[in-house]
Formats: C-alpha cells, structure tokens, sequence
C-alpha cells in the first residue's frame, strides 16, 4: 500500500521511531480497531496488544514446564546411573560382577532382556557362563564399534547371549573397553521385543556411559598386566 509515496514500511518505522507520537495521539489507541485473532470481533489497539502479550506469556510458561520436565527427567537419569554405578561399586566378588552389571542395568532401565560376554577374562573365570565362547567374527565386531550399535535385530550372535533371543527385534550392542583406541574384551547387549526401542537415529552417549562405567569395574576380571 503506498499513499503519495508513503508506504506502509515507512509509516511502520516512523511509528517505532516516534514513541512520542501515541503520546500525543492517545486517543487513538481506543479509536483505532483491529480484527482479534480469537474471533472475528473487533478490539482496540490496546486490547490486541494484550493479546499478543498474553499469547507471549503463555508461550513462555509451555517454555518453562517443557523445562522443568526435561530437568526432571536428566535428574532421574543421573539417579538411575548413580545406582548402577553404585552396584558395581558394591560388589566384592569380581566373579559376580558380569551378573550385577546386566541385573543392574535391567532393573535400572526397563529392559526386558540383557546379555553379556567377555573373552578377554582371567583363566580363573574361564568356566562361568560370561566367558563362554564367542566367534572371532564378532570379537572383530566388537572391536570394530567406536559406538554402541542400535538397530534392528537382523541374526546378530549376541542375540544368542539373551534368554529368549527369537522375540528380540532390537538390540543395542555396547563394546567394552578400557579405551577407545584398544580392542574390545567383551559387550554388553540390551534386547526387545519392540522394534523401535533401539534405532539407527537415537543419541548413544548414554548407552557409551553405561559402556564405560561397566568396563570399569569388569576389568577387575581381566589378566593382571
């Protein structure tokens, strides 16, 4: 819109330039109506901006619970870690350690299924179940992992590891490692029946926590150097 040259975008910054001139004009702010966005009813210049300012509160405030929630939710997150830490901390006998770390992490967190393997343990823990055999194939997958996997099921061994591996759909497959230059000496598998708990696209720096804290104390049963 352009009156005799003048254009709306000028009429615009002298308004925000002038605020002086509703000073001056004040009986404008009643006299001027505009179309309110909750209906079809006609409001003053002052009563819009209410409503504006409302809806900008009201924004703000879904801001505010959105992060509350979030902080409550990484509270609950670090409690959570802090007992699974803690458990292992706890544990006397380094034999029963692979057992805490997968009891620990189940009840933690909700999974249905978890599993666990080391091939790199001390020969006095040769005979228990953790240190039973594992193919070199997925040693060198282990290894190979500078994050924990996450994804569809799709005939990985350790599947195998878990109580009932055929109603597994997907599994998050952890490395264990004293660092992330060094080859794996075990991995840790969560498992479920829901296809979408793992996937390709979820954040892993959690799973990479648990993966470190677990390493740590397991490398309790691991040759002395």
């Amino acid at each position: 819109m352009s009156i005799q040259g003048i254009t709306e975008h000028d009429i615009a910054n002298y308004l925000a330039n002038t605020p002086g001139f509703f000073e001056r004009h004040a009986e404008l702010l009643s006299a001027i109506q505009l179309t309110s966005p909750h209906g079809q009813r006609a409001v003053s210049l002052q009563e819009r901006q209410m409503e504006m300012l409302r809806d900008k509160l009201k924004g703000m405030e879904l801001k505010i619970v959105e992060m509350i929630r979030h902080g409550q939710e990484n509270t609950a997150i670090a409690d959570k870690l802090h007992r699974f830490t803690r458990a292992i901390m706890l544990t006397p006998d380094a034999a029963s350690l692979p057992d805490v770390v997968v009891s620990q992490v189940m009840h933690q967190y909700m999974i249905p299924q978890a599993g666990i393997r080391l091939w790199g343990a001390a020969p006095a823990f040769a005979a228990l179940p953790f240190a039973q055999d594992v193919s070199e194939d997925a040693k060198s997958f282990a290894s190979s992992l500078s994050l924990p996997y996450c994804g569809v099921n799709s005939g990985f061994e350790a599947a195998s590891w878990l109580e009932e591996p055929a109603s597994v759909m997907s599994l998050a497959l952890i490395p264990l490692r004293h660092g992330a230059t060094t080859s794996a000496f075990g991995m840790l598998v969560l498992g479920s029946p829901d296809p979408t708990r793992y996937s390709a696209d979820m954040g892993t720096e959690f799973l990479m926590r648990i993966g470190e804290i677990a390493s740590a104390g397991l490398s309790r049963l691991l040759p002395a150097s």
